[in-house]
């Protein structure tokens, strides 16, 4: 019955005028953060957060949490269509969605991507409204010993959901690692891998590696196929909403992905990344034909899509009960309300109970808002592939610099982001898979922050990492993963399942 009064109180809260203003604000330009290559919401907020000063509180962290589920809304669109992924948790949905755009199916896989986030994001909600209390006292338990466990769990997931050769997956994993590692050392401030060169103090951002690899080297591929082959409009439009067919494979594959992604975002440390890799793979495991994935199956839209929709949203728990942000964007959240003076933590939900109670009602109306937005605009996202390749190619080239140069002002950003077009084009033509090398950068560095801390809590006792229960659990899981991975006979029925279907 607390709950029942607690949800009504929330949406009393939520459902003034200015609070829905607010939370339309946050979804309308959530999605158009996550439509525009190059432009995410950890920038979007940081830009934003100056405005906040003049926004009541509530408002003001309502608007800010629209922008972040409205993004995971929105990364899917250039992740379908053009193969960009704007975020992290959208490399998944690109295998895919891209191509089911190629088949014609663009429609069908945007509408998906947006029925199964609106699911995710539903569920996700009533899970941080009556399981907020009970969940942090699991989270309590993971120290930096699990979080590192957890991450090494995750880069497993990505040797298995990779094509193709183990080794060449493990490289790739090795490789972002590596990339994650430029910049400062996170302890002493050394530098490192940086060659003198100031711009790379800070370390390569996420927009330079992501556009890069999947982007510009996208288009250098497509550019080198004939006009026929490369202009997705070619491929006849089949409808732009999904058939009852379609409702039916999908729906399976949103729970799990919704299931995967609640637990997993609760997490810190890359929660929708983990998620909507881990709601992939688990797919591909379940599916009596995993041939399918990689060449257009519908449910490898819609599990990793209402996978980092669910974890975007349930990373709100540690965050308002715990006051620990679990991803970039919970930090800026948490730098939010404490410009307004309220501190983070489980006071929030007793001393602010209208911004804890009204925060999660308006995740309901804001994942309404969303699919009354995105729903429409799927028939003129689709419009888009009737445009020419040879003149849509420049239009994405340069929003794409400009949402790269805007994010630091620095012309260093574009010609990094050139060289790591070549690295992705030359991976692509030597069949690497870069999504496991984007996910091993992502986890790279809060690996590695927690690796040191379990070492120094342990005295530089390695045994640490197997005399904890649960994160003894999660390695044993990781090598029977990689070890299943590897048998001979799975390798070779492997291998055909991932053949790759450029055409």
């Amino acid at each position: 019955m607390d709950l029942v009064a607690n949800l009504i109180h929330g949406f009393s809260v939520a459902l003034s005028p200015i609070n829905i203003g607010l939370c339309l604000v946050g979804a309308l330009v959530g999605t158009l953060v996550g439509v525009l290559p190059g432009v995410g919401p950890v920038a979007t907020i940081a830009m934003l957060l100056p405005i906040t000063f003049g926004l009541p509180p509530v408002g003001a962290l309502i608007m800010l949490a629209g922008i972040y589920y409205g993004a995971q809304y929105g990364g899917s669109t250039t992740s379908i269509l053009v193969n960009i992924p704007g975020e992290a948790s959208s490399v998944v949905t690109t295998l895919d969605g891209h191509q089911m755009a190629r088949q014609g199916r663009a429609g069908p896989a945007l509408a998906i991507a947006a029925i199964g986030s609106f699911f995710a994001g539903c569920v996700a909600t009533v899970l941080v409204a009556a399981l907020g209390a009970p969940l942090t006292v699991l989270a309590l338990k993971f120290g930096p010993a699990e979080y590192f466990s957890l991450m090494v769990l995750g880069l497993v997931f990505a040797v298995v959901l990779a094509k193709g050769s183990i080794p060449k997956a493990l490289a790739m994993i090795m490789l972002g690692l590596l990339l994650s590692m430029v910049g400062s050392d996170i302890e002493t401030g050394q530098s490192r891998m940086a060659f003198d060169v100031p711009e790379l103090s800070d370390g390569v951002g996420f927009v330079v590696v992501a556009m890069g690899v999947f982007g510009f080297a996208e288009i250098m591929r497509n550019l080198e196929m004939s006009q026929e082959s490369r202009d997705v409009v070619n491929a006849k439009l089949t409808g732009l909403m999904p058939t009852l067919k379609d409702l039916k494979a999908s729906a399976g594959a949103i729970l799990r992905g919704t299931a995967i992604g609640s637990i997993l975002g609760i997490l810190p440390g890359g929660g929708a990344v983990i998620a909507a890799f881990a709601a992939y793979t688990f797919e591909k495991k379940m599916s009596k034909d995993p041939s399918r994935f990689g060449k257009g199956a519908i449910e490898g839209v819609a599990a990793p899509e209402s996978a980092n929709n669910a974890a975007a949203q349930t990373s709100f728990i540690p965050l308002l009960t715990l006051g620990i942000p679990p991803n970039a964007v919970m930090a800026l959240m948490v730098g939010a309300m404490t410009i307004h003076g309220i501190v983070p933590g489980p006071q929030v939900m007793t001393k602010q109970p209208d911004l804890f109670w009204g925060m999660i009602a308006s995740m309901w109306i804001g994942n309404a808002m969303l699919v009354i937005i995105n729903l429409p605009l799927v028939g003129l996202w689709v419009r888009l592939l009737r445009v020419p390749y040879r003149m849509l190619f420049p239009a994405i080239l340069i929003f794409c610099n400009i949402g790269n140069y805007s994010i630091n002002n620095a012309p260093f950003d574009v010609s990094m982001t050139a060289l790591f077009a070549l690295l992705g084009y030359w991976l692509l033509k030597h069949d690497f898979e870069p999504a496991p090398m984007l996910l091993g950068y992502v986890l790279g560095p809060l690996m590695e922050e927690n690796l040191r801390r379990a070492m120094l809590i342990a005295r530089g006792d390695p045994m640490t990492f197997v005399q904890r229960p649960i994160s003894a659990g999660l390695l044993a899981l990781a090598v029977l993963l990689l070890v299943l991975a590897v048998l001979p006979m799975i390798r070779s029925k492997r291998n055909v399942v991932f053949v790759e279907g450029e055409n």
